[in-house]
């Protein structure tokens, strides 16, 4: 029993959408390092695609890559259905801008076959969480992001049957931030402890008085979660976590070329120290980085890094398995 207590728990997701969407090169960059302009090596997925990945340390991502192709998705509804639709955690269909299927008004098969795959998951496994990616909105004009986004939403929530007004719905794409957003709002659903950790950052806050705090994965860098002051929330870019996401992968590639130590190698600390702010990011646990922005001073920073010790344990405890 008590090796029982100690196993991490295991989280099921689906990925799924038309074949050529941009599922693995999304799931290539989340979780395998690769940045956006090495995926056009990965070839198609063909039938389904197993993976595990941890996150943080009680936590276990095991991932199904499902190749899009007509005849895998037939099979994944009919022979079988009850393999692939039992026991899921989270669904993440990808819908891809560039198909005339979803682009034009006149042909939903693409809204037809994630109805198809709704009503499977309701079936077999009615309390998952549903997320929807319209992908590779680079390719939609500036302009029309929104409203291009709005009325693929109002589509998507149409098609989703039992799961109609649950459904999350992002746009994304490879190569900026915004595919930080959508899955670290994915994960974070998964995520045991939450409350329990942001406590913890409220504590660390209040000891160091600072405007916003971060708790992100450490290999993944995606937001765990967050504490935000105030005058934190006056900071005008709404996504600036996962923009903080895309420059420390951004960073620890640079750091891969020129010291030879692999992407996922962990560094200790770096800070930043401006007329306006101070920041500190530090590895807190053998999971996470904590991200603390403060006021300008330099005694603020030696007593970050002694508060962020303070912290270490109780933190490092909720990520184990158990």
């Amino acid at each position: 029993m008590d090796n029982l207590k100690t196993k991490p728990a295991k989280k099921k997701i689906l990925l799924m959408g038309k074949s050529g969407s941009g599922k693995s090169s999304m799931r290539s960059i989340i979780f395998s390092n690769f940045v956006a302009k090495d995926v056009r090596r990965l070839g198609a997925t063909i039938d389904v695609e197993h993976a595990q990945f941890k996150f943080l340390g009680n936590l276990i991502l095991n991932l199904w890559d499902c190749g899009g192709q007509d005849a895998f998705t037939e099979t994944y509804l009919t022979s079988q259905k009850s393999h692939v639709f039992s026991e899921v955690g989270v669904l993440i269909y990808v819908f891809d801008t560039e198909s005339r299927q979803f682009h034009s008004p006149n042909s939903k098969i693409d809204l037809d076959t994630y109805a198809h795959i709704i009503n499977a998951l309701h079936q077999y496994s009615p309390h998952a969480h549903v997320f929807c990616l319209v992908h590779k909105m680079d390719l939609v004009p500036n302009d029309r992001r929104d409203e291009f986004l709005d009325n693929k939403s109002i589509l998507i929530n149409h098609y989703s049957g039992g799961f109609k007004n649950a459904v999350r719905t992002y746009g994304t794409s490879i190569w900026d931030q915004t595919l930080y957003l959508a899955w670290g709002d994915i994960v974070q659903c998964l995520t045991p402890n939450l409350d329990l950790m942001r406590n913890y950052l409220s504590k660390l806050g209040q000891a160091t008085k600072a405007e916003e705090i971060v708790l992100f994965e450490r290999a993944t860098f995606l937001r765990v979660t967050d504490v935000t002051t105030p005058t934190g929330e006056e900071n005008p870019y709404s996504d600036r976590f996962e923009r903080l996401s895309n420059l420390i992968k951004t960073f620890k590639h640079s750091l891969q070329m020129y010291t030879g130590q692999g992407a996922s190698h962990p560094f200790g600390e770096f800070t930043i120290s401006c007329p306006r702010f101070n920041l500190v990011l530090s590895r807190l646990t053998p999971n996470t980085y904590v991200l603390v922005v403060l006021p300008p001073g330099g005694m603020d920073l030696v007593n970050t890094r002694l508060n962020i010790m303070g912290v270490r344990d109780g933190l490092a405890a909720l990520d184990q398995p158990g």
